[in-house]
């Protein structure tokens, strides 16, 4: 028996470290939790083989040691799982019990990562992770990019620390998977991996861009005020401008509160987040400080697990769909089958290497969900079900829309060919984009419909249109075309910077953009660099520095960048530092400064000679802080780093 629960405890704690960690789940929260409750079973039959590093004896995940921990001063405790109506009842009777007049909350359980976020005087001065349930992780700086977390708070208590669940929701989960995919990237699992993913971000930036939310469902501490219920802080939270846990009910019977939670699961799949259960809680404070908690969870909470949704059907075909940057994507059709609330008949198989994995054949039975309740996906094959028909997949040997050869990088199969009609008009709508060459009237539409009717085969063809034919098409006129061709005429003396993102070479996003226009002052010296040189540039890897002289070495690209050469594009850098007041400085940013933007100060210092980064080290020469500075003020004080306001920085800038 020992054996078997040391089996179990090493899997489990390795399932718990690609799950709470690595943010790679490697197996399903029903299995998993199927798993720890045989654990727990075994360990109480034989407690003497219970080891200390057990997952039954612990909260949750681990501390990440690329952020600064945090102590919790409230525990912020798990909860007690449920799997059955028995188990609800029992629950519901133990409480009923000790408590006749009991009331009982239920709330959904989202699927996100649960935060702590602190106020003092009504300004948010710290958010951390749940890590262990004691300590956690410092996400102060990511979790102020979540814009339903009030940074300010009026009438507010001395001190509050409130906890919530941030989640990502499923159309943003759906969207930031369509472009990860594009790109050739690894996709989440889940949009509650994506939410921990994203808030585990170093840089913020990349943070602000998954669009997060937040609900919050309990008040750990409150200075000065005290409250009879947990309704009661649910409402005081609303005050206070927070989003909180929604479609609560208060119920004075647990028959109620078995019906609600089942009523809630039937419409899990119509909710705009994921949830993975709901909870049941005692509404009273004063009952809950009596019941009092376990080592590992309050006893006056449970939350019951609904089970995944899956279905079998027939898997009847794989197409290949090329994207923007040539991967060839397969693409499972199959019998249609409803749901999680609506009908699906095809889910996206990523690449051949999953496939295989999942060993998923022509012909076969096959296991189908949605991920976060909203993505369609192939789960596993049902071998024993196999006909003996089925048929292996195979990648095709030539792109399947324009013919030309394939390219295979690991699992990624690749279209090399930019001219591909298949890759043609997504990389349009990136070029004209708005952080890119930023042609305003350009839209979506607008690209399928001149590519469509032959007015454009590539960007460089923008240069070249015939303002009658545009102001004839529907949808336009003299007023529309004249628009849309200033427009097109002032992309021409957009940055090099620009031109470089432009291009839509892989990995080379709008920071490479910059970095590589400064550093090569020309496109044409850029196109000529080696990788050796270009692996000495900063940011730059030997990944990025292949695909850039790949992408230049091809003579296609060559012949359309030449071509944007005749249509009067900006090919050199003009951003050079006029001025040496900085050189050789390194600034941080962080705050809100008074008058200047971040982005404009920024512009400022490096027109001086001075390098702004967005993180403090040993190397940075000053940090320039404002209103709401957060971790970076803190660390560069720890470090000894000179901190200046912009009223200095306007004077080391010479500006009266």
């Amino acid at each position: 028996m020992q054996k078997k629960i040391n089996e179990l405890t090493d899997r489990l704690n390795y399932y718990s470290r690609k799950y709470y960690v690595d943010d790679a789940p490697v197996v399903s929260d029903y299995e998993y939790d199927m798993l720890l409750r045989e654990l727990k079973e075994l360990e109480d039959q034989h407690p003497k083989f219970r080891r200390e590093d057990s997952p039954t004896v612990r909260v949750g995940g681990a501390v990440l040691d690329k952020f600064q921990s945090v102590r919790h001063e409230v525990p912020m405790e798990s909860l007690q799982d449920a799997f059955s109506e028995e188990e609800i009842r029992e629950f519901g009777k133990r409480i009923k019990e000790s408590f006749s007049d009991a009331n009982f909350v239920v709330e959904l359980k989202i699927d996100g990562l649960s935060v702590e976020a602190e106020y003092v005087d009504g300004k948010f001065t710290r958010g951390a992770t749940r890590g262990d349930g004691i300590t956690g992780e410092d996400i102060t700086e990511n979790l102020k990019t979540v814009k339903a977390l009030p940074l300010s708070i009026e009438n507010a208590p001395r001190r509050l620390i409130v906890r919530g669940e941030v989640y990502m929701p499923k159309q943003s989960f759906a969207d930031l998977n369509t472009r990860r995919e594009e790109k050739g990237e690894a996709l989440f699992a889940n949009p509650r991996n994506a939410a921990a993913g994203s808030l585990r971000q170093l840089d913020s930036k990349v943070t602000a861009t998954r669009n997060l939310s937040l609900f919050v469902f309990n008040l750990q501490l409150c200075e000065g005020r005290e409250f009879a219920s947990h309704r009661e802080t649910l409402e005081a939270l609303k005050e206070y401008g927070f989003p909180v846990s929604p479609k609560y009910r208060i119920f004075d019977n647990i028959d109620d509160a078995w019906a609600e939670v089942q009523a809630l699961g039937e419409i899990r799949s119509s909710l705009p987040f994921d949830i993975d259960g709901a909870v049941i809680k005692v509404d009273d404070l004063s009952m809950r400080r009596e019941i009092g908690s376990t080592s590992k969870f309050p006893k006056w909470a449970i939350a019951f697990k609904y089970p995944p949704e899956e279905k079998e059907t027939v898997l009847r075909e794989i197409q290949i769909n090329v994207g923007r940057t040539g991967v060839l994507t397969p693409l499972a059709i199959f019998d249609p089958v409803f749901l999680a609330g609506s009908t699906v008949e095809k889910a996206t198989l990523h690449n051949k290497d999953m496939i295989a994995e999942k060993d998923v054949r022509i012909g076969d039975t096959i296991v189908v969900h949605k991920a976060g309740d909203i993505i369609p996906e192939i789960v596993r094959s049902v071998p024993e079900k196999r006909p003996q028909n089925a048929v292996e997949f195979r990648m095709p040997e030539t792109c399947p829309v324009c013919g030309s050869s394939l390219v295979t990088e690991g699992p990624v199969t690749r279209c090399d060919n930019s001219e591909c009609p298949a890759q043609l008009t997504k990389n349009i709508i990136h070029f004209v984009s708005r952080d890119a060459m930023d042609i305003d009237g350009m839209g979506t539409s607008i690209v399928e419909v001149f590519v469509e009717k032959g007015i454009i085969s590539s960007a460089a063809d923008l240069y070249r249109l015939d303002r009658d034919v545009i102001a004839n098409m529907e949808r336009f006129g003299e007023k529309s075309a004249d628009n849309l061709l200033r427009s097109v005429e002032e992309s021409r003396s957009r940055g090099l910077d620009r031109l470089i993102y432009a291009l839509g070479i892989r990995q080379v996003g709008q920071k490479a953009g910059k970095i590589l226009a400064k550093k090569f002052g020309s496109l044409d010296n850029l196109a000529k660099a080696t990788e050796e040189e270009l692996c000495v540039t900063e940011d730059v890897g030997p990944v990025t520095a292949r695909y850039i002289r790949e992408y230049f070495d091809n003579p296609k690209n060559l012949q359309y960048i030449e071509h944007l050469r005749n249509a009067g594009l900006n090919f050199e850098d003009k951003s050079e530092a006029s001025g040496t007041k900085l050189e050789g400085l390194t600034f941080v940013l962080t705050g809100t400064l008074p008058t200047y933007k971040r982005e404009e100060a920024a512009a400022l210092i490096e027109k001086e000679g001075g390098k702004v980064s967005g993180s403090v080290s040993k190397k940075t020469s000053y940090v320039v802080a404002g209103e709401e500075a957060g971790s970076k003020l803190t660390k560069a004080q720890a470090l000894g780093i000179s901190v200046v306001d912009e009223a200095e920085l306007k004077k080391m800038l010479g500006i009266e």
